[in-house]
């Protein structure tokens, strides 16, 4: 019966769906999406993107660190990524003396490319259904702790089971809920260097005001190469090492893009929520993101104050500060997507349909009949929980540092706890790297400002009960204001000093252990943090478990209720394709945005010394003389163009391909009117942006001087007669 269900549940995937959107796993393009994907102008077959028998578009694409997606651009593993997803190497390597985010790095050549330890990408393998093995002994209607006992049981085994290589690894991933499950065979390659990178005025131009937002005119990438060991499989850095040599690398098209041109996007999508009933929709627009957005507005005033003032702070907070806005400008733009397109009634609206067929069918209403009217009640009980449970997570998890490196001392304090000195001592060599990797990039000026700005939130907008007493004596204390409490804690904290935390850790993990307990500031958030989770999150954590269980029966009864739908599986951080054109769109009355950009608009925007839109004086002598090289069209430099795919976060470096598998462009980030596609995508108005290969050509051959990297990529004119 279970094999059954199995195979009517894909054959329904291949049913219906709206063009363009949906993230596809490529083993299953053929089956489900390659006629489609014709239709739209493709002119591969779902082998040449995916295939375990040879080089296909999937050996040439990884996971970027774990976080973004890269491409493989030579036979020499040159890999091209996005600047901001290579931010936090360039910010690595550089000082005020070598300012690569300001003036840009390129090695001359092979010799000059810079290590970057930690980095690493991943290749896929091969993906296999491994549902029925994972599902063994589990039924229909089992309850869903005893389904999860019993698919914990059956992980281990289908893992180890898998045919390896001695440097291959096997991971099983979970889709729709559970219903299905797929194991993905990687090889990870760790010695990872840098090889290009253009100044932030043009890998970052627009910064903050163009961030989400179209028209774009960023030439958002970096390059990288991979090295391998003699036998071209990973290996540790060394310099011994040779360029990795894929098994396919993408060629690089001169063509450019037409509107309604075909595109696909590869990559690693990291989390969509398609399938979330209204009211956890209204939830987030309502309650979640006004928190998030009100306590980030806060902090961001302070760091971006203090970067414009000062040139050493924007090199310390220029990753830090990219990290908070762009979530925060995110948040913005899903809520106001939401709102503008009618996602909340749309919603409700298909909810009603599905109450409708469930009470039509007398199997369907025993089974799925109550599952809505339990969503509204938990929703509802959830929301003060979940509303002061996401403040103390900002503000004691994420914005204030002198919280974030607390929280990292009370792991080493529950280790202590747990396994004694010895276990702390022979961690201290990472404990050592990571403080003075925290240092490095802190000002507790700064922070001390942001302290205060959010700690005011916390004492002003979280409800009494679910503020800490320790935390309010404290704060009555301090006259009731943010700015004293935050003097009196970075006065009597010793971890804003990190002479004062090196001295203690020569002295012993016992001396160490005890410095952090008896902090001030570490004894401030831990009681923040303790009375949250014995109280908000706690509660919080109850409803969402219970929220968890019934969104897996929600996805099984939408699958059989609606069985002329398609569905695809949210993103998960596993490899999918997702495939659109070039389009472009009208965001509201009497606007239509055109679907390219091109340097005329970077030219237009530029202020000379504003940190968001100044440009290198070469760039526009470039402009000026229309020295475009082979990469203009027409006269003109394009510079980003937009589709229909459906991307989200960790999209960011995917390669943007043509109807015959060649590199147009960088997927790199949404226009704001449509970064609800996470929990709703509306094909209207979401577009992803893409910088133009062309662009990225130009950068690297005219403006940084860098023929040499050209030389070993493979251009190409597909639209030629």
């Amino acid at each position: 019966m279970k094999k059954l269900l199995l195979f009517v549940f894909i054959v329904q995937l291949g049913l219906s769906a709206k063009a363009t959107e949906g993230m596809w796993l490529p083993l299953l393009l053929s089956q489900l999406n390659e006629a489609e994907m014709q239709s739209l102008g493709m002119k591969m077959t779902a082998e040449d993107i995916y295939s375990v028998n040879q080089g296909s578009l999937k050996d040439a694409i990884v996971h970027f660190g774990g976080f973004c997606t890269g491409e493989v651009i030579s036979s020499q593993g040159l890999v091209l990524t996005n600047h901001h997803c290579g931010y936090g190497q360039i910010q690595s390597h550089s000082s005020l003396e070598n300012n690569y985010l300001q003036d840009g790095f390129w090695a001359g050549s092979q010799a000059e490319e810079l290590p970057n330890p930690g980095l690493f990408v991943t290749f896929i393998v091969r993906i296999e259904d491994v549902t029925d093995a994972v599902l063994e002994n589990v039924t229909e209607d089992m309850h869903p702790k005893e389904r999860q006992s019993w698919v914990d049981k059956n992980l281990p085994g289908v893992e180890a089971a898998a045919e390896l290589e001695a440097f291959q690894e096997a991971k099983v991933r979970a889709f729709f809920e559970g219903s299905k499950y797929y194991l993905f065979v990687t090889e990870t390659y760790r010695d990872i260097r840098l090889v290009g990178a253009p100044p932030s005025s043009i890998g970052k131009f627009g910064a903050d005001t163009d961030n989400w937002v179209w028209p774009r005119h960023t030439g958002d990438f970096s390059l990288f190469r991979i090295y391998a060991g003699p036998d071209n499989k990973p290996a540790e850095y060394s310099p011994d090492n040779k360029p990795f040599k894929p098994r396919h690398h993408l060629p690089i098209s001169l063509d450019g893009i037409s509107e309604d041109d075909f595109t696909l996007i590869f990559g690693f999508p990291g989390r969509t929520e398609q399938y979330l009933p209204a009211v956890a929709v209204e939830q987030r627009v309502e309650v979640v993101n006004p928190v998030r957005i009100g306590i980030r507005d806060r902090a961001l005033n302070v760091i971006n104050a203090a970067m414009k003032a000062d040139p050493g702070v924007r090199i310390q907070y220029a990753s830090k500060q990219s990290r908070i806005a762009n979530a925060w400008k995110k948040w913005i733009g899903e809520s106001q997507g939401i709102l503008a397109t009618g996602g909340i009634a749309k919603k409700q609206a298909y909810e009603a349909e599905f109450a409708q067929r469930v009470k039509a069918d007398p199997d369907f209403q025993k089974r799925y009949g109550g599952l809505l009217p339990e969503f509204e009640r938990l929703y509802t009980e959830m929301g003060p929980y979940i509303k002061a449970n996401t403040a103390v997570g900002e503000i004691a998890g994420r914005n204030i540092e002198l919280f974030t490196l607390a929280n990292t001392l009370h792991s080493i304090v529950k280790m202590y706890d747990s396994s004694g000195a010895p276990m702390v001592d022979s961690r201290m060599g990472r404990i050592a790297d990571f403080i003075d990797r925290f240092y490095k990039d802190y000002s507790p000026e700064l922070d001390q400002q942001v302290f205060a700005e959010l700690m005011a939130y916390y004492f002003e907008e979280v409800e009494p009960q679910y503020q800490a007493p320790f935390a309010v004596e404290q704060y009555v204390n301090a006259g009731k204001t943010g700015e004293q409490l935050a003097k009196i804690v970075f006065a009597k904290s010793r971890l804003p000093k990190p002479e004062a935390l090196k001295a203690a850790m020569e002295q012993g993990p016992e001396a160490f252990v005890k410095l952090i307990r008896e902090d001030y500031a570490y004894a401030l958030v831990r009681s923040i943090s303790e009375h949250n989770e014995q109280g908000a999150e706690q509660a919080y954590r109850k409803l969402k478990d219970e929220i968890d269980a019934l969104q897996e029966q929600y996805m099984r009864a939408q699958i059989a209720v609606f069985p002329d739908r398609r569905f695809y599986p949210d993103a998960n951080s596993t490899m999918r394709v997702t495939y659109g054109q070039v389009k472009g769109y009208a965001p509201k009355d009497a606007v239509r945005y055109e679907p390219v950009t091109y340097l005329d608009g970077v030219i237009q925007k530029y202020v000379p010394g504003d940190y968001e839109f100044d440009l290198p004086q070469k760039l526009i002598e470039l402009y000026e003389a229309k020295d475009y090289g082979e990469y203009g069209s027409e006269g003109k430099m394009p510079v980003c163009f937009i589709g229909t795919n459906h991307t989200t976060g960790g999209n960011s470096g995917s390669p943007a391909i043509d109807a015959h598998g060649n590199l147009i462009g960088l997927n790199f980030d949404r226009a704001w009117e449509g970064t609800m596609s996470d929990l709703n995508y509306d094909p209207s108005i979401c577009r992803n942006i893409m910088v133009d290969a062309r662009y990225i050509l130009f950068i690297i051959d005219k403006f940084a001087g860098a023929g040499h990297l050209i030389e070993e990529m493979d251009l190409v004119h597909p639209k030629a007669p």
